[in-house]
């Protein structure tokens, strides 16, 4: 199996591996949380998402949840002041979404274990506040974000640093337009300029030079991705080009398959370029599929998060997964706290296909944990192997930044 090699050689060359990554890690900006979901077929082992604005902290093994505390305060004490001691949790506005607001809950917890004063907002102005419920019956209680000059007041506190979990698809111009208060992940990685294109361009040339130094092929560690500019679901000449690209795509991974030896069909899944929450996803097997497309499947692309139309795509290689937990499929989901690994999860559905996106409805999340990775890296090739995928896809999302840093 793939990753029992990529578990024997991130063992026998550690040192290079570490080295390699230290060096390209300098000069990079890096958000404070990240998350990857990853796809392991079992001759290819990939990063099919990268979230900078992640959710889900309350489906982290509860190890690994104990230990998040102590990262955190490390994390802040390395890149703000000492003093820092407010901060505001910024959210999403899914007033009706319990599981989302457990996520913020189990945020909320992790830096006040950290030593900190949390406030939670959203970047909207509105009078007093409202209690959120979450799935497990606790309360949130959730504040506006005001503007005071250019800076935020929150329930009365100033906040030293602002922590989003709100992924900015929508931009919120009018309530940035010159705030001074430290936002981290920044408001610029998020989702209203964000492409996925970008991200998957960086990450597949952090694969090519890490394959490199592990003496691996990189064919097994990268995912092919196309960019679709320029989308329209209802024009029926945009869809036949992307029927070609469709069919291209799949004719270039069947060859790679017959080299490799694999006997599956290839697939593919057309996303949203701008998307999250799984919406705007799409899975084909030809060009005639997309051609084809019922009102089902159109409706699935019209609309992203918030309504917004989808105007480009990205059309990219479909990765099986190998991993089963009981009698459903699985994917793993790594998070990381700064460049540190801070936990996961194995993200399980009874109802689909090994070849289907499982970040659908009817998902059950279970144990993975990453807590023990340096103190038994031989024995733990899951943790190990996934864990530098996770770091390589940060590596990809400071490369990203970086890029676009130089175009302001």
């Amino acid at each position: 199996m793939l990753k029992a090699k990529i578990h024997d050689q991130v063992v026998k060359k550690r040192k290079d591996i570490e080295k390699w990554f230290s060096e390209k890690r300098k000069e990079l900006k890096f958000p404070i949380y990240s998350s990857f979901d990853i796809r392991d077929s079992g001759y290819k082992i990939a990063n099919v998402d990268a979230n900078i604005f992640p959710a889900g902290f309350n489906n982290i093994c509860e190890v690994d949840r104990d230990r998040a505390p102590t990262l955190v305060a490390n994390y802040l004490k390395n890149h703000y002041s000492e003093n820092l001691k407010n901060i505001v949790l910024l959210t999403e506005e899914h007033t009706h979404n319990s599981y989302y607001w457990e996520n913020i809950w189990a945020l909320k917890n992790i830096f006040e274990k950290a030593g900190k004063i949390v406030r939670i907002a959203i970047p909207r102005e509105f009078s007093g506040h409202f209690q959120a419920d979450t799935a497990n019956g606790n309360k949130i209680d959730v504040y506006s974000a005001i503007r005071k000059g250019t800076s935020l007041e929150v329930d009365g506190m100033t906040p030293d640093l602002v922590v989003s979990n709100n992924d900015f698809s929508e931009s919120y111009a009018d309530w940035y337009a010159g705030l001074k208060a430290t936002i981290n992940p920044p408001r610029e990685m998020g989702w209203y300029r964000r492409k996925k294109s970008d991200y998957f361009r960086e990450y597949n040339s952090v694969m090519a030079e890490f394959s490199q130094v592990i003496e691996v092929d990189p064919w097994c560690l990268q995912v092919d991705t196309e960019l679709f500019e320029h989308f329209d679901i209802g024009d029926e000449k945009v869809m036949g080009e992307v029927a070609s690209k469709v069919d291209i795509m799949i004719k270039r991974i069947q060859e790679k398959y017959l080299q490799h030896g694999i006997a599956e069909a290839p697939f593919i899944f057309i996303k949203n370029n701008s998307g999250t929450y799984g919406l705007g996803v799409l899975q084909v097997k030809s060009g005639e599929e997309v051609m084809k497309l019922n009102y089902k499947g159109r409706k699935k692309m019209k609309a992203a998060k918030g309504g917004r139309e989808v105007s480009e795509v990205i059309i990219q290689e479909g990765i099986s997964t190998s991993l089963v937990s009981g009698t459903a499929v699985a994917e793993p989901t790594i998070y990381l706290l700064g460049c540190e690994l801070l936990g996961g999860f194995l993200r399980t559905h009874s109802d689909k296909s090994s070849q289907e996106s499982l970040n659908s409805p009817g998902a059950v999340y279970k144990r993975l944990c990453v807590s023990d990775l340096e103190i038994n890296v031989e024995g733990k090739p899951m943790e190990n192997v996934y864990g530098w995928i996770a770091r390589l896809g940060l590596l990809a999302i400071g490369r990203e930044y970086n890029s676009f840093l130089k175009t302001l």
